[in-house]
């Protein structure tokens, strides 16, 4: 059965709507009406119509202030509004498109140009919506391809982490990886790249098989991350670059050696002692061949904990807040989180940095590591 279109019809005055509605229920759409902006919104919020005719000039609420609350609502913010307007001057006009209406009618209504515009818009609306559709259904599809190559904590147990990620958006620009060496060599890395387009996701399969290729006992991290840049350099579009901290614990030796790359510090949480936070500067890769990283060794001990993440979890662009100014309260929360299991002390310090997701402002990776 071909699906029938609702149209809403929200004018003060009982004749302009009665004209309207047997005009377009002609047409086999569905009408419903409303004498005023207040029970415009009350139909529209109960059983949101696939377009709305909406009158300028009513009492209360004029349709201005009524298309504002649709657009703020996410049940009522994509249907296509035109207003329905007896005044002929631009501003007024200009006024409503700028407010979202995608189209205007001058009263009194013209019975054929009324059902081609209604015609087109309801056109207009199918053909977005179908690529809105389409487009989420390929982020999703990509979305589910990074989560395939994500490692789980229970894939690699020996590991011994714990890892929370929070993309912004389906097509992530964080990413993480953890590597077996050998018995008791382990790598730990997380990468943050520039951009969260498309593109991007799919970047992150090429440095996960870059890792995979060049991470072994036969290189140090520096030498593994220096051919993991001179790759990136070619293959990297201009605008792309990722920073990225690499660590590879040797528990036999009791050993962490970290390189970093234009990343934030760890935060180094001992067993026995304060948390602090370790870092060096380096330059990001992917930009320059002969690219200068950061390195520092720590000697660790049964029960430590080192936490890697991005700085998506301590910055917010929006309030210039940048991550040196959230150090104590990173050293806060991981200290806070020692009685947890590692498994679950990454969300948990995630939680007390960004507790509310909706201020989120950027993909988030924190992974954290016991010795």
């Amino acid at each position: 059965m071909a699906p029938c279109f609702t149209i809403l019809v929200a004018d003060d005055n009982r004749l302009n709507r009665t004209i309207m509605a047997k005009t377009l229920s002609k047409e086999g759409y569905r009408i419903v009406t409303a004498d005023s902006g207040l029970e415009a919104r009350k139909i529209a919020e109960k059983d949101p119509p696939d377009l709305i005719l909406l009158d300028i000039c009513m009492p209360g609420e004029s349709g201005f202030d009524v298309i504002k609350h649709f657009k703020s609502h996410a049940s009522t913010a994509s249907i296509p509004v035109i207003f329905l307007t007896a005044l002929s001057d631009v501003d007024s006009k200009v006024e409503g498109f700028n407010l979202g209406a995608v189209d205007y009618i001058t009263k009194p209504c013209n019975h054929q140009e009324l059902s081609a515009r209604v015609r087109l818009h309801l056109k207009l609306s199918i053909a977005t919506n179908s690529l809105i559709n389409s487009q989420a259904e390929k982020l999703r599809q990509l979305t589910e391809a990074q989560a395939s190559f994500l490692i789980t904590p229970g894939q690699e147990p020996g590991a011994q982490f714990g890892v929370h990620y929070m993309a912004l958006h389906e097509a992530g620009g964080d990413f993480y990886d953890v590597l077996h060496i050998s018995d008791d060599i382990y790598g730990y890395f997380v990468a943050d790249f520039s951009g969260h387009d498309i593109s991007t996701g799919y970047l992150t399969s090429s440095v996960k098989g870059l890792l995979n290729q060049n991470c072994n006992q036969i290189y140090t991290p520096m030498e593994s991350m220096n051919l993991i840049n001179g790759v990136l350099v070619e293959i990297l579009p201009t605008e792309k670059y990722l920073t990225a901290c690499y660590a590879r614990l040797n528990r036999r030796k009791g050993i962490m050696d970290i390189v970093f790359s234009g990343h934030p510090p760890v935060c180094y949480v001992p067993k026995k002692a304060p948390p602090r936070l370790v870092g060096a500067d380096g330059d990001p890769m992917g930009i320059f061949k002969n690219a200068i990283f950061g390195v520092t060794a720590l000697t660790v001990s049964e029960g430590d904990r080192i936490y890697i993440y991005t700085d998506g979890l301590v910055e917010s662009p929006s309030t210039k807040r940048i991550w040196c100014s959230g150090t104590d309260k990173m050293l806060d929360a991981c200290d806070r989180a020692r009685c947890l299991p590692v498994r679950q002390a990454p969300q948990f310090v995630s939680h007390c940095l960004c507790p509310n997701r909706e201020t989120q402002e950027d993909d988030m990776v924190i992974l954290a590591m016991e010795v």
